[in-house]
C-alpha cells in the first residue's frame, strides 16, 4: 500500500506558475490556481501540508463552496510553523483516511463502541445533554450554516464532557476521538433529514448539475481535459467512479467524506504508480485535477453540492486538514469546473463545443421519450425489438376494427398515438440538425 502523506510530491507554490500550463484557454490551471492560492497557507512547495493553527481549518472548503474568495489576513507565503499538537492532529487524519472506506472494519467500531458505553447508567447525564441538543433543533427552521455551527460547538463541548467523564477516565486521545467520532455520527444520523439537502435552492442546483454532467457524459473525453495517454487507466479510473458514486449511500459526515477520500486516492495513488514507472515528479494538481474532474463527469455523483456542504459544514472542523482538505478541495474544484465548463475549458471551439451540447440534449430527450421496455438495450437490440412488436403487444390495435375497441381500449390506443407522435417529432428534429432529408431516408428504407 502507498504512503498517501504527500511527502514525495513537488507542489506548485502559487497560482501563477500554473498560469502557462496549456496551450489553449488555460481553464483548468485557473481552478488550479484558485485551490492553492486559496491553500497556500496549508503547504510548502515541498513535503507535507501543514495547518496554521490561528486559523480554522474549514474555510478553504467553505469558501469555495458558497463561491467566495477568502479574505487576505496579511499571511505570508511561508506558513508558520504549526504546534507540536496539530501535527500530531494532521498525522493522525492522514493515516485514519488511508484507503479506508466506509464499510470496513476499521471504520465501525468508533459507533458501536460509543453505543455501548452510552447505554451504561453512568452515561446518563451525557444523554440527557445530547437528546436536549436534539430536540432544540425542532425549534427552529433549518438553516445550514446556522445548524453547522450549533453542531460544531456541541461537539467542541462534548468533547471536553466526555474527557472528564467516569466512563473514559485513564482513556486515550485515541479512544476519545472514536468516541467524538460515535457522537458525531449518532446526531448526525438523528438531524439527517433536518440537515442534508433542505435548501430549494441548492436542490434546483444539484438537479442543474447532474443534468449538465448527464450532458458532457457523452462527449467529454480524457484529451478533452489534456489528460495525456501515459495517464489512461481505466480499471482504476472505474474504480475511483464507483467510490464517489457510494457517497449517497451514508447519512454521517464522515462516511460520506470517506468515499471522497477513497476516490482521490485511487487516483494519487495511480500517479504515484506512473511517476515512479517514468521516474517523473509530478507536481500535484496540475496532474491530479483534471483526472478528478473526468473522475466526477463520469460518476455524475447525486446530490453533489448537497454532499459537499453537508460534508463541511457537519464534519468535525478539526477533521478537515491536511489531506483530507486538499481533497475536498479538489472535488469542489472539480464541481465548480463543471459548472462553468465552456468551449474553451475543454480546448475546443466554440461551434464544435455547442454542437456537442446540442446533440446530447437531443439523446437525452429522445431517451427520456422512450417507452420503458426498450430502455438499456443496445441500439441494434432496440430495433430489433421495435420491428417485432410490430405486430405484437406494443402495436395491439393494427388490425383492430374501430367499432370493436372498448372505452378502455380507446384510451390506451391515445396513449401509444401520443408516444408515436413525441417520438417522430424529436427524430425529424434531430434528422434535420444533421442535415438528412427525411423522405429520402425512408425511402432508402423501404427500397431494402
Amino acid at each position: 500500500m502507498w504512503d498517501c502523506r504527500w511527502t514525495e510530491i513537488e507542489r506548485p507554490p502559487n497560482y501563477f506558475c500554473l498560469t502557462q500550463s496549456r496551450d489553449q484557454g488555460g481553464e483548468i490551471a485557473a481552478w488550479i490556481g484558485i485551490l492553492l492560492s486559496c491553500s497556500a497557507q496549508h503547504c510548502t512547495s515541498r513535503g507535507s501540508w501543514n495547518c496554521n493553527p490561528t486559523r480554522q481549518p474549514a474555510h478553504t472548503a467553505r469558501h469555495l463552496i458558497l463561491g467566495c474568495k477568502p479574505t487576505p489576513t496579511g499571511q505570508t507565503d511561508r506558513p508558520t510553523r504549526p504546534h507540536a499538537d496539530t501535527t500530531r492532529q494532521s498525522q493522525a487524519a492522514a493515516c485514519e483516511v488511508a484507503m479506508e472506506s466506509p464499510t470496513s472494519a476499521a471504520s465501525r467500531p468508533d459507533f458501536f463502541d460509543f453505543l455501548d458505553r452510552m447505554r451504561r447508567p453512568a452515561a446518563a447525564d451525557l444523554f440527557r445533554s445530547i437528546k436536549s441538543f436534539l430536540v432544540s433543533f425542532s425549534f427552529n427552521e433549518p438553516n445550514a450554516e446556522e445548524d453547522g455551527s450549533k453542531v460544531q460547538a456541541f461537539l467542541t463541548k462534548m468533547e471536553d464532557a466526555i474527557r472528564d467523564h467516569p466512563l473514559w477516565a485513564n482513556a486515550t486521545n485515541q479512544e476519545i476521538d472514536h468516541a467524538l467520532e460515535g457522537l458525531a455520527k449518532y446526531i448526525m444520523t438523528k438531524l439527517f433529514d433536518r440537515t442534508f439537502g433542505t435548501s430549494s435552492e441548492d436542490a434546483i442546483t444539484d438537479m442543474e448539475i447532474s443534468e449538465k454532467i448527464g450532458l458532457l457524459q457523452q462527449f467529454v473525453k480524457p484529451h478533452h481535459l489534456d489528460i495525456p495517454k501515459v495517464r489512461h487507466n481505466e480499471a482504476s479510473w472505474l474504480l475511483a467512479v464507483k467510490e464517489l458514486q457510494k457517497i449517497n449511500s451514508f447519512k454521517a459526515p464522515r462516511e460520506k467524506l470517506l468515499c471522497i477520500m477513497s476516490c482521490c486516492q485511487v487516483i494519487n495513488n495511480l500517479l504515484l504508480n506512473i511517476s515512479m514507472s517514468s521516474d517523473q515528479t509530478l507536481s500535484g494538481a496540475d496532474e491530479f485535477l483534471p483526472i478528478l474532474i473526468y473522475i466526477t463527469i463520469k460518476a455524475n455523483p447525486p446530490q453533489l453540492l448537497s454532499n459537499l456542504k453537508f460534508v463541511q459544514l457537519f464534519r468535525r472542523e478539526t477533521k478537515l486538514i491536511s489531506e483530507v482538505e486538499y481533497y475536498l478541495t479538489n472535488l469542489i474544484s472539480a464541481k465548480m469546473f463543471i459548472i462553468d465548463v465552456n468551449a474553451r475549458s475543454l480546448s475546443m471551439e466554440e461551434s464544435e463545443f455547442q454542437k456537442h451540447m446540442e446533440s446530447a440534449r437531443l439523446a437525452t430527450q429522445i431517451s427520456v421519450a422512450s417507452p420503458s421496455s426498450s430502455q438499456g438495450l443496445p441500439t441494434y437490440a432496440r430495433a430489433h425489438k421495435e420491428e417485432t412488436d410490430l405486430a405484437g403487444s406494443r402495436f395491439p390495435f393494427m388490425d383492430s376494427e374501430t367499432v370493436s375497441l372498448n372505452p378502455e381500449e380507446v384510451k390506451q390506443l391515445h396513449d401509444l398515438y401520443r408516444q408515436v407522435v413525441t417520438r417522430y417529432t424529436l427524430l425529424s428534429k434531430a434528422l434535420r440538425k444533421l442535415s438528412i432529408d427525411e423522405d429520402q431516408l425512408l425511402s432508402s428504407v423501404d427500397d431494402s
